[in-house]
């Protein structure tokens, strides 16, 4: 949840607003510096991916008008007000896309002048005076510098100033401004023009915001590809015929129909077919999952081959799919503590940089004479360096060079750009993250706490082993069984019936069924009386050869299996186990786990012996049996007291949800309860413990290239101020340098997804 404020009225609604030119964090303070002068404002999120602007307001906070005018002071234009949170994928589609024609046109229609100057600047230097040269490089840099070239960047800087803010587009103005109308001076008063650097000044800034739209949204695509994979129509029953409507028509409760080939229009719930489904956008999972009558399904997850009808459970801004990226567009749009140092420096940056170039001005105005050998010094290396110039020459140089070198649009773009990244890659292997927080949190993270039901096991009882006492077939040891479980509701009576028919065997009827509660059943099968329970049961009804299975017993039960005896005419013929079975990638995971050096904690409610049967099989560090879900919180707290606030917590139900609020990180299993889910920093979608490890490592490369591209941003303004301050920068390649190092510091995130996938690989 991004930039968060104290609420001071109750929330009553909010408002979103689309700003296509907020394309940094510096962008986003200044919008928000803005908006919070008005009254009634609860709280303020921005996303730098998705250019959106949520506000939420107090009873008697101001009207979207006012929301609108508020940001437009700022200097960044509007292109849509919207009453509620939008969810319209293809108006936001339309509106990145004009955004980033209108950077393309801009970039043109200052290219083609440019590129002309250009062409007249080295003969009329370096060969022969063009005679009209001045008013031809004049006429040719006004809409460059004046019209829809620098308009908007003008207009943008005069807003933001007049609002007592300074954006980016401050220093751009005056950077071309003061040379080109210094360049007139030379109409009455022969002097260096100065009006072919405004004109590429400005021209290399288009190419800078041009670029760089292109490059966020190649950052930005994972959420972009989401956007557009849900279908467009559903094929549904109503009133007895099949219709084809809208997907914004559809309605809870209505049937679908869904060929082969076709995508799932909405989530919903099987009611008649068969088939399996592509769920790789949701899981990340390449394999097709096979669904049946009473199966859940995920809307856009493709239909491979059968005829399906299904139910819509949910639709809109509820779905699945909607949920995913709305989770990415709140981690997109948060905030890393890491940033906050960045943040408070690029709040002053601007104004210290304007004086900084004032103030290189007035020394080269005043002390030319000790800065120029300097200068001497630069020529031997860098081309661009004239010692010979004019002392007005060098001090306007100067002071216009560190305007245009000192833009912090990298350091605006070094968290957003790797959160993009970090967050798409996640979504692409079902790993949901929440907040650019819990990135930096996870990564520090030395405890690892673990559920066990539904998240180290299977959450659900299975036929583990059949023991027959002598002279007893384990067929029919498990016929009897199975037949006379196959009366009882009971999950253990369950898990017997599916196992026998899992094994082939066929049920015989059973008569005269009992239940004795939670000690066992008994019925008659092929005139046999049967009686299945505990051993406490068996002895009191007198059944005999319960000696002769102690040992098998003892020994099953050692290894946290649930047994039942099975006896016949009152004479034991065997015992049946069961067991909550542990998820395949359990142990790879746990073993995942140690190799990142985590210490992994095993809490849960079950019994120490059950617990400790499964931490011995998995390779569980440390085992919390018999922990009643408020006494989860407490676990958490001293596991925290005693190993620092590194504690991160897995579970899946909704008697996990305050525990994982209480961990530093809490991750969720996907397939858990939506409680759980809501409660989480992480959500795994597909339900697989080693998602875990995945997300470690996607949190520790995503932080290592949020610092990488603080440094590197940090680094560059820090060098390349002074440089520019000793007019050793000339500003035309001061306005390159700026623009390769916003792109750089993309370029650095967009390295995350290879080096993220090749450690995937490693592991």
């Amino acid at each position: 949840m991004a930039n968060k404020y104290p609420t001071k009225h109750e929330t009553t609604n909010q408002i979103e607003l689309i700003v296509p030119g907020m394309g940094s964090d510096h962008c986003a303070g200044i919008i928000r510096q803005s908006l919070e002068r008005l009254d009634g404002i609860n709280s303020i999120e921005t996303s730098i991916a998705s250019h959106r602007v949520t506000v939420s307001l107090s009873a008697n906070g101001p009207d979207p008008g006012t929301l609108k005018q508020a940001v437009e002071k700022a200097g960044y234009d509007v292109a849509r007000v919207s009453a509620e949170l939008n969810t319209d994928t293809d108006a936001e589609a339309g509106i990145e896309e004009a955004y980033l024609l209108r950077a393309r046109k801009r970039l043109w229609i200052a290219a083609v002048p440019t590129s002309l100057i250009m062409l007249l600047m080295g003969p009329h230097m370096f060969w022969q005076p063009l005679p009209g040269y001045l008013l031809i490089v004049v006429a040719l840099a006004f809409p460059v510098v004046f019209l829809y070239g620098g308009g908007a960047t003008h207009k943008a800087a005069w807003r933001s100033l007049t609002n007592r803010t300074f954006n980016m587009d401050v220093l751009i103005s005056l950077g071309s401004l003061p040379p080109y109308l210094i360049g007139l001076v030379g109409f009455i008063y022969p002097m260096t023009s100065f009006v072919e650097m405004a004109a590429t000044i400005m021209t290399f800034h288009l190419l800078g915001r041009y670029l760089e739209a292109k490059a966020k949204g190649r950052a930005s695509q994972a959420i972009r590809r989401l956007l557009t994979l849900g279908a467009k129509t559903a094929r549904i029953e109503r009133d007895g015929e099949e219709i084809e409507i809208a997907i914004k028509e559809l309605q809870p409760g209505d049937i679908m129909l869904v060929r082969p080939g076709e995508k799932i229009p909405t989530d919903g719930e099987v009611l008649e077919g068969e088939s399996h489904l592509d769920e790789s956008i949701a899981t990340g999972e390449s394999l097709p999952v096979y669904k049946t009558t009473g199966d859940s399904v995920i809307g856009a997850t493709i239909n491979k081959e059968g005829r399906l009808r299904v139910k819509a459970t949910r639709v809109g801004g509820d779905t699945f799919l909607s949920q995913v990226v709305r989770l990415i567009d709140q981690a997109q749009g948060s905030r890393v503590p890491i940033q906050e140092f960045a943040d408070r420096m690029t709040g002053h940056f601007v104004p210290l940089v304007i004086l900084i170039s004032f103030s290189s001005l007035v020394i080269w105005a005043l002390f030319p004479d000790s800065l120029r050998p300097i200068l001497d010094w630069g020529a031997t290396f860098l081309p661009w360096v004239n010692p010979d110039a004019s002392t007005p020459v060098l001090a306007i140089l100067a002071a216009i060079a560190v305007l245009v070198i000192a833009c912090p649009c990298a350091l605006g773009l070094a968290t957003p750009t790797a959160l993009m990244v970090g967050s798409g890659l996640g979504a692409e292997h079902g790993i949901l993250i929440r907040s650019g927080e819990a990135i930096q949190t996870f990564k520090d993270v030395k405890v690892m706490v673990l559920d066990k039901t539904g998240t180290i096991t299977r959450g659900e009882p299975k036929l583990t082993e059949v023991v027959s006492a002598e002279g007893v077939d384990d067929k029919r040891l498990l016929t009897l069984a199975a037949s006379v479980e196959n009366a009882s509701e009971h999950p253990i009576a369950k898990a017997v019936v599916e196992g026998a028919k899992e094994r082939g065997i066929t049920l015989d009827e059973v008569t005269e069924f009992r239940s004795t509660g939670a000690r066992g059943v008994s019925g008659k099968v092929a005139n046999e009386d049967l009686l299945i329970g505990n051993r406490r049961l068996l002895e009191e009804e007198g059944v005999t050869g319960l000696e002769a299975l102690d040992d098998d017993l003892k020994q099953l039960e050692s290894r946290g299996r649930t047994v039942v005896i099975v006896a016949a005419d009152r004479h034991a013929l065997g015992l049946v186990a069961v067991a909550d079975t542990i998820k395949a990638e359990s142990v790879d995971a746990i073993r995942g786990m140690h190799e990142l050096g985590l210490h992994v904690v095993m809490i849960t409610g079950d019994n120490e012996r059950a617990a400790r049967a499964v931490a011995d099989e998995v390779g569980i560090d440390e085992v919390q049996a018999g922990v009643l879900p408020e006494g989860k919180v407490e676990a958490i707290r001293a596991l925290q007291a005693k190993h620092g606030n590194h504690v991160a917590m897995v579970g899946d139900g909704i008697n996990d949800a305050p525990a994982l609020k209480q961990a530093n990180v809490g991750i969720a299993i996907g397939a858990g309860a939506d409680v759980a889910i809501e409660a989480a920093d992480v959500t795994l979608v597909r339900g697989e413990l080693t998602g875990v490890v995945e997300a470690m490592h996607l949190s520790r490369a995503t932080f290592s290239k949020i610092v990488q591209n603080l440094i590197w941003a940090s680094i560059y303004n820090v060098a390349a101020i002074p440089i520019a301050a000793l007019g050793l920068l000339h500003p035309m390649i001061g306005v390159v340098a700026m623009t390769a190092s916003s792109l750089s510091v993309i370029g650095n995130s967009l390295l995350l997804k290879r080096e993220f996938s090749a450690k995937i690989a490693k592991t």
